[in-house]
């Protein structure tokens, strides 16, 4: 496996840059995570730890819902509600200093 040789759009390709079946990329690893006696994970897991990463750094929702290939950024919002901060204290503070 290649990654997006030639097709900027795709992660993994074949060597001539057409798309790998995404079982494919599943299996092999589900095979590298079993081969390396580490806990099984299912490969789309990292797509939902790569978003929470990125949630968790505070970065803005529209980068990661394009980032994640969302046609709609509350696609994101619905998905990930759960790990957006829910104290809103600095946006009260934010308000404050510019009231003052």
């Amino acid at each position: 496996m290649q990654l997006g040789l030639g097709r900027p759009e795709l992660v993994f390709t074949t060597i001539e840059g057409d798309p790998i079946p995404p079982d494919r990329v599943s299996k092999a690893w589900e095979r590298q995570v079993a081969a390396l006696g580490m806990p099984r994970v299912r490969f789309h897991a990292l797509r939902h730890t790569h978003a929470s990463m990125l949630i968790a750094e505070g970065i803005d929702v529209v980068q990661i819902s394009k980032r994640l290939g969302h046609a709609d950024v509350t696609t994101t919002l619905n998905t990930y509600a759960d790990l957006f901060k829910k104290d809103d204290g600095d946006l009260i503070a934010a308000i404050e200093r510019r009231v003052k």
